[in-house]
């Protein structure tokens, strides 16, 4: 089965991006409110500038991240979705794939075949988006040219960083969690926006986010997941109507304390991502 064209791809993921900035997740920048200094016409305008990269079938996938990394840099003024294009990279070359097998069997495909090219590129693409809380590391750090392929890099942050967890998981939580999850969602609202809300809060309260973690420490992320967990009322099994105004006061609260759950936008649209590959392409997610 041929695997989708560039305008295909980068349709799918500007599909996914604007879908996330368009619901209420509480923490993060959305259409209801910005934050953490930063506005959604930069989110949208990154998106529209990184799409073409991504979908840029001709590149290695890290070198897609790369160029994406700097067209939004330069559309934006800051870093706004660096960990969005770490896991769009494999996925828009899967997609791009004509090889047999459901979405993952192909990202699992993409990411053995990652090099010391694609690491190199990557690399670089963290040093120019400089993420917050990023410090420094014993071994392969990103400030020096990596000595190794781009998933033994990953692995060796992978206890520290989700989206460096999932380059050597093949893509583990966006296939076994989040897929399914907004599966179950979708069946229950017809709201589009309302699912995406769920789908955040859902994530939110499954795993501490890495970002806040990275820039606040483990007891601040676990903190906002247990805080995540015990509002389990307002989105569970979906956010309402009703609930609304009671997530967007904890929006609110999150930002006051200056707490973005970044890793978990990040895996939102990754898992918007891979839904719409698998609608487009007409194939099941797992092999």
């Amino acid at each position: 089965m041929p695997g989708l064209s560039e305008d295909e791809t980068a349709e799918a993921f500007l599909a996914a991006a604007r879908a996330e900035l368009a619901a209420l997740k509480p923490g993060n920048v959305h259409v209801h409110a910005g934050g953490h200094g930063m506005e959604l016409a930069q989110f949208e305008a990154s998106a529209v500038a990184a799409a073409p990269w991504i979908a840029a079938s001709r590149l290695k996938p890290g070198v897609r991240i790369l160029r994406a990394v700097e067209a939004a840099l330069a559309a934006a003024g800051c870093n706004t979705n660096l960990g969005i294009l770490l896991l769009s990279g494999p996925l828009a070359a899967a997609a791009q794939s004509d090889a047999a097998g459901g979405l993952r069997a192909r990202v699992k495909r993409i990411l053995a075949a990652l090099d010391d090219e694609d690491a190199a590129a990557v690399f670089e693409a963290i040093r120019l988006a400089n993420p917050g809380g990023l410090g420094a590391a014993p071994d392969q750090d990103v400030a020096e040219r990596p000595t190794v392929g781009l998933r033994q890099a990953m692995a060796m942050a992978a206890d520290r960083d989700r989206i460096a967890r999932a380059y050597v998981t093949d893509f583990e939580e966006i296939f076994a969690f989040g897929l399914p999850t907004l599966e179950r969602i979708r069946r229950q609202t017809a709201d589009a926006a309302l699912a995406v809300t769920t789908l955040h809060m859902a994530y939110l309260a499954q795993y501490p986010d890495s970002h806040i973690a990275r820039k606040f420490g483990t007891a601040a992320a676990g903190a906002v997941w247990a805080q995540a967990r015990q509002h389990r009322t307002l989105w569970d099994p979906v956010a309402g109507p009703d609930t609304f105004e009671a997530l967007l006061a904890l929006d609110a609260e999150l930002k006051r304390r200056q707490l973005n759950p970044g890793t978990t936008a990040d895996l939102v649209v990754g898992t918007l991502f891979a839904a719409a590959i698998c609608t487009r392409l007409g194939v099941t997610a797992l092999p």
